[in-house]
């Protein structure tokens, strides 16, 4: 009998996979990893690890198999937090729900099975594995869940070939609704629970007091950039190279302080994102202002009017070679090389025509359309069909 390690986290999904493993005659094990012990940065007054855990609990009773937590908030801060901080700092975006996944639940967490004797790890995530057979070894694939609205591969977009090989995803062929309707019929107690937001394992947290733990308040200017901005009516058009084409439209604008006008202050510009709308607290434009651009350097945060100003969009991001992955080593693009994938930049964005192309010094993902918000230190994930078949950090 195979034995399998399920992260029960104390959500619906996670226990019916637990069920469904279960059923389909597995040995099962349930463990819930406790990844936080600070409290003072959570939105809610309630502690949402012990709920959370106490919840993995009683599903482990209620389908009658072995239960225990395990302590990884050490290597949680080591690994995520820590990193985090050091991203937010250099004025970068991380995505800590990826980086959970590669580093924790499926690095730390499945050593942990491994030395319990299993021979998988299961979590309750959207999406689907699959097998082919390339010559001698087999190829794992990550194949988008069934339910459109909740497909997580993109969540999964830097696991690694080894680390799939172990991976179960027993709801990935389900709905929503019918993962809720199993746990009702089975009279699991996390059937209506609703599902968990937040940093991965932390909790609802709220974000700037989360990162004034570490990165201090220092007031700066936000800087408005009217749509109308000469750099954006002098683009360039002709190239000599492609290379070269690629280059320029996947680098972002450069603004200084006399190309717009003064509209307020912020609280310290690594506390802000592309694209981001709340918490500028500027009154008097017609529409919104998100901002565009952030200056760590100068503490200088630029905005624009409106979801289709112009700073905004970008046909082309760069990948740079130490931070390109491939879930599909096999497929992997030589220099010189391109391929036509669909793309996105951020977990349930739909799907983009694009085309990447390998350079040596990494590789370029050309739009069809532009995009809103391209973000450094997000992922952008690309997919054949259904699979996803790589991922990079966004330079």
């Amino acid at each position: 009998m195979k034995r399998v390690v399920v992260g029960l986290s104390g959500g619906v999904d996670s226990s019916v996979a637990a069920y469904l493993l279960k059923e389909a005659g597995y040995d099962v094990i349930g463990l819930f990893m406790k990844n936080w012990h600070d409290d003072s940065v959570t939105i809610s007054n309630e502690c949402p690890w012990l709920e959370d855990s106490n919840d993995a609990m009683l599903v482990a009773e209620k389908l009658g198999i072995p239960f225990q937590v395990v302590d990884l908030s050490v290597e949680y801060k080591d690994r995520i937090v820590d990193y985090m901080f050091k991203e937010y700092k250099a004025g970068r975006t991380p995505n800590p729900d990826v980086l959970c996944n590669r580093e924790i639940k499926f690095d730390l967490f499945l050593k942990i099975a491994l030395d319990l004797g299993a021979d998988y790890v299961a979590t309750g995530h959207y999406c689907r594995k699959a097998v082919v057979e390339k010559g001698e070894d087999p190829v794992y694939r990550l194949i988008a869940g069934k339910d459109a609205n909740k497909d997580q591969s993109y969540f999964l977009c830097q696991l690694s070939q080894e680390q799939l090989s172990k991976a179960l995803f027993p709801i990935g062929d389900l709905i929503k609704p019918e993962v809720r309707k199993i746990a009702t019929e089975q009279n699991l107690v996390t059937a209506e629970k609703k599902d968990s937001q937040g940093l991965c394992f932390i909790g609802k947290v709220r974000l700037p007091e989360f990162l004034q733990q570490q990165l201090k308040p220092k007031q700066g200017q936000i800087v408005q950039i009217s749509e109308n901005y000469v750099g954006y009516s002098n683009r360039k058009t002709e190239f000599d190279s492609k290379h070269a084409s690629l280059k320029y439209l996947s680098e972002k604008f450069k603004y200084q302080i006399e190309d717009g006008k003064v509209v307020g202050t912020h609280q310290g510009a690594f506390y802000f994102t592309i694209g981001q709308r709340k918490g500028l607290a500027v009154g008097g434009t017609i529409e919104p202002l998100f901002v565009i651009s952030t200056d760590i350097d100068t503490n200088i945060i630029y905005t624009g009017e409106g979801n289709k100003h112009p700073g905004l969009f970008r046909k082309a991001l760069f990948v740079p070679n130490d931070y390109e992955h491939w879930v599909r080593p096999d497929l992997a693009l030589k220099s010189g090389e391109s391929l036509k994938v669909m793309s996105r930049i951020r977990y349930r964005q739909p799907l983009q025509e694009a085309i990447l192309h390998q350079f040596e010094e990494g590789l370029y993902v050309e739009f069809s359309q532009e995009q809103s918000a391209i973000t450094e230190g997000q992922f952008v994930a690309w997919y054949l069909g259904e699979e996803l078949v790589g991922s990079g950090v966004i330079s």
